[in-house]
């Protein structure tokens, strides 16, 4: 059973009941029966297709907006995911006829020579919480349109999403089979790994389900596409626009209560620019507004569970044991459980765990550094590689210090966006293989070539 115990309260909002182990090979095999037909389809149609169903969504979200509070605890204010959700699906669909087009080596009166791109077959997409509309479609649309049929596990604390977006999809006409939502439980899932049901599969989540994937994988040479935890830094330059960076950079670290795939973790600031940075990243903390996530007036809402809010105390007050400096006072909301005051460190080290292990939650330690040099270190001295951001009006700068920072994304004067016109990847602990661009369609897809010598 997939329960889904709400972070508003800590009542249960939802229960659904796993596939059984007969079940759920049946649905693969009925994924497997689908996937044919609809790779024979024009692309033009399933892309089609494919925008509809996304638009479907889209007419769902005022439905979606307070479903997603309850469930994981993002504040209405902000409403929903759709605008990354559309913008990511469009794009993929914009892209597909140039990324999925034949590579024509030769077609003489002696050769055709070619290679095309052909889809895996059936695309397990397993989607984290923390955005799970956003994530999911990632993998889902450019799987569909590349001809691949999809089926999508969501995480526990978010089980109505992968039902929105399957009465969205097959509303539009994607056949049922050709897109499946379904419940399943931590061994279900790698048994059917190992059992080779699957094409490609590309889970989003933590390093330990990462590792679990891997292991279920082996030997059976199916294709993972892995992202898992971070510790996302930036870099304040001597140079850079102050203002505009610590509104950034702060948001950054606690929008979604801190809950951010790409989420800003440690930041590292010039010196001479350290004492008012902090100033303001201060200022701008406690003017936030803890609460339940269905009052418009919240700006911060809890963290999904009191679990992972628990975690973040935890590396706080180890962090505070061992001299560093807490700058924000306990709000009254704060409960003990998952209601969880927003917090910023300084004196503090990589020794510490909130500067090393994935935090995942609204803390961010705050260290000064005297060169770049000193800040490439820092910024390298960790297991994770998603993203990082520099800060600065020397673009020349920023794209050397860039080429020395071992991440998937590098941003300038930026932070916390996932551009789908370029490949989302890590490396190191966060992962391996890409998502969206041209480079998503490829790990979707695998090449077939054609050596044709003519009579």
């Amino acid at each position: 059973m997939i329960r889904c115990i709400s972070p508003i309260d800590g009542s249960v909002y939802a229960e659904r009941p796993t596939l059984s182990t007969d079940e759920a090979p049946a649905a693969v095999a009925r994924a497997k029966s689908a996937q044919s037909d609809w790779a024979a389809r024009p692309l033009a149609e399933r892309i089609a297709l494919v925008q509809a169903g996304v638009a479907n969504v889209g007419a769902m979200n005022d439905e979606i907006v307070p479903e997603l509070a309850h469930q994981m605890g993002r504040p209405v204010r902000y409403g929903g995911e759709f605008g990354g959700f559309n913008e990511r699906a469009s794009y993929m669909a914009e892209i597909a006829q140039e990324a999925l087009a034949d590579i024509e080596i030769e077609d003489s009166a002696a050769f055709r020579r070619v290679i095309k791109r052909v889809p895996h077959g059936v695309v397990l997409v397993v989607a984290p919480w923390n955005y799970p509309y956003m994530t999911a479609i990632n993998t889902v649309a450019p799987a569909l349109i590349a001809g691949n049929a999809v089926m999508l596990k969501h995480a526990s604390q978010t089980p109505l999403v992968g039902e929105r977006m399957a009465q969205a999809f097959h509303a539009a006409g994607i056949p049922e089979d050709v897109f499946q939502n379904v419940f399943l439980d931590h061994q279900t899932t790698s048994d059917l790994i190992a059992a080779k049901s699957f094409g490609f599969v590309n889970f989003t989540g933590s390093v330990g389900g990462g590792q679990a994937m891997e292991q279920a994988a082996a030997g059976s040479f199916t294709g993972i596409g892995l992202e898992l935890g971070g510790k996302d830094p930036g870099y304040v330059c001597d140079d850079a626009d102050i203002d505009a960076a610590v509104d950034t950079l702060i948001d950054g670290a606690m929008f979604n209560a801190g809950q951010c795939c790409c989420g800003i973790e440690r930041i590292y600031v010039a010196e001479q620019h350290f004492d008012s940075f902090v100033e303001k990243a201060v200022a701008i903390v406690n003017g936030y507004k803890l609460g339940n996530p269905l009052d418009p007036e919240t700006t911060l809402g809890p963290m999904a569970h009191k679990r992972f809010a628990d975690e973040v105390r935890a590396q706080t007050a180890e962090a505070v044991a061992d001299g560093a400096t807490a700058h924000i006072e306990k709000f009254a909301e704060d409960d003990g459980g998952a209601y969880l005051t927003p917090q910023i460190l300084t004196n503090v080290t990589h020794d510490m765990r909130v500067m090393r292990d994935e935090s995942f939650g609204p803390v961010v330690g705050i260290m000064p550094v005297k060169d770049d040099a000193e800040a490439i270190r820092l910024m390298n001295d960790s297991n994770f590689g998603l993203t990082a951001s520099i800060w600065t009006n020397d673009a020349i700068r920023a794209e050397t210090i860039a080429d020395q920072i071992e991440t998937g994304t590098v941003f300038m004067n930026r932070a916390d966006y996932l551009d789908p016109g370029l490949c989302w990847t890590g490396c190191k602990d966060t992962g391996r293989g890409g998502g969206l661009s041209i480079i998503g369609y490829h790990n979707l897809t695998r090449p077939k070539s054609y050596h044709l010598k003519k009579a």
